[in-house]
């Protein structure tokens, strides 16, 4: 396990070079995001995708959050309407918001759980704009902590919290907003679901 510090308004192309190169070699990251500190990887890769299962300890497919760099990534990566951009345009430019769209068939089944959904964010920080941007590529992201257990709100001494450890820890210092992004079904946008607050 690599950890690099990193003042999180002053990225540096090399942090973003190692972060990416790490995301593209199918590697697992613990990173801070626009709400928590998360766990990452690319969403394509399946047996990435299996491994960040593991550090948490899951049982089951929970669904994974997918975070994006624009509007142009998430056409790619989900059926989309033109009632969907419309909202999205203006719930994604105020606060966290992640939504269940119907997914594309270019990503694991894994992702979505059970259900044929894909939750998406375009997260409002640049940070990972820049690193999702980079890469071409969406990324996971799932909180920090092992499931059943509250998300870490910084990354010291994670080999106390678990067994499996990410392969890269991304450390910006404690994270104060310790609260996950409201997720909310938009796949029929003439009867949306708030699913969490």
């Amino acid at each position: 396990m690599q950890t690099i510090k990193i003042d999180i308004n002053k990225i540096t192309d090399e942090q973003i070079d190692l972060i990416v190169d790490y995301l593209k070699k199918g590697k697992v990251i613990a990173y801070p995001t626009d709400t928590i500190y998360g766990l990452g990887c690319d969403a394509r890769n399946l047996p990435a995708i299996e491994k960040v299962s593991k550090i948490k300890g899951e049982r089951g497919n929970k669904p994974f959050i997918v975070l994006i760099s624009d509007f142009t990534m998430l056409e790619e990566y989900c059926f989309v309407n033109a009632g969907q951009i419309k909202y999205l345009k203006e719930v994604w430019g105020e606060s966290p918001v992640t939504v269940i769209l119907e997914g594309q068939p270019n990503l694991p089944a894994r992702l979505g759980g059970d259900i044929n959904s894909l939750a998406v964010r375009l997260p409002k920080n640049d940070f990972l704009v820049k690193i999702i941007s980079k890469a071409g590529f969406p990324i996971v992201s799932t909180s920090l902590n092992k499931t059943g257990e509250p998300p870490l709100n910084d990354v010291e001494n994670l080999e106390k919290h678990f067994e499996c450890l990410p392969d890269l820890v991304v450390d910006a210092g404690e994270c104060n907003n310790n609260k996950p992004s409201r997720l909310v079904d938009i796949r029929d946008i003439k009867n949306i679901k708030v699913i969490r607050e």
